[in-house]
């Protein structure tokens, strides 16, 4: 079915909306801030609740498809029942901050860590282009080939004056924004990785996947990616 002149305005009017929804109280410089003290707050809520529930762990259920590090979302509902946490997060999207406090490796040792949620609106709106895109022609708007299933974006075809970019969380570099065979938006985090494997002392071999460089050291997870290696001491995508 094809979108309607107004079918696409209204995608339109809803992105805004809820760009607005998203972010209340985005403004405040305290809401945007990756504070310490706040995520050592949630870590160790989550480690007393993991050893009161017998190994449970305070997440939102997910579809087992999810990407790994946006799969563990931490439910903030559970650890304030339990008092053990009294307030939550004010740079929490849940308390009209940035960022999505999620866990990863949750069934050995989790770790709470954080979604820079600006990441997600730029992709949602990329994704507003794309689909009126997708809606008029039969394939995405493919641009070179950056790997196997991994494409730039024709950035034309979407009536866009540039590649689309995102902002890094970890060194604020203009990352690009690439898209798999299927047509999903993927941010791709080489720049930031190559810093990683230079700076980190690791053990990573060709066939690992490397992005838990960036998780380990930082309070950020590389959300929006597929899995890179290393290859001669640089990242490279580690696509099947």
């Amino acid at each position: 079915m094809r979108f309607t002149s107004i079918q696409v305005f209204a995608c339109l009017v809803l992105t805004v909306f809820l760009s607005g929804c998203l972010y209340p109280d985005s403004e405040k410089k305290e809401n945007q801030t990756p504070y310490e003290d706040q995520l050592e707050m949630v870590q160790l809520a989550v480690e007393q609740y993991k050893q009161d529930t017998n190994g449970l762990v305070p997440m939102k259920t997910k579809e087992n498809e999810t990407p790994i590090f946006e799969k563990y979302i931490i439910d903030f509902s559970l650890l304030k029942e339990r008092n053990l946490l009294s307030e939550i997060p004010s740079n929490a999207y849940e308390n009209g901050g940035v960022y999505q406090y999620v866990l990863i490796t949750p069934e050995d040792d989790p770790r709470v860590k954080l979604i820079d949620l600006r990441i997600t609106e730029a992709l949602r709106s990329i994704n507003v282009q794309l689909d009126i895109y997708r809606n008029e022609h039969q394939y995405p708007p493919y641009g070179e080939k950056v790997a196997d299933n991994v494409f730039s974006i024709d950035f034309e075809a979407l009536g866009l004056e540039s590649s689309p970019t995102i902002s890094s969380p970890y060194s604020q570099e203009n990352l690009p924004v690439l898209m798999d065979a299927s047509g999903k938006l993927l941010v791709d985090y080489r720049i930031d990785l190559s810093q990683a494997l230079r700076e980190y002392q690791h053990e990573y071999l060709e066939g690992d996947d490397i992005r838990y460089l960036l998780a380990d050291h930082t309070p950020f997870v590389p959300a929006y990616s597929i899995p890179y290696t290393v290859v001669n001491d640089e990242p490279v995508f580690l696509v099947e």
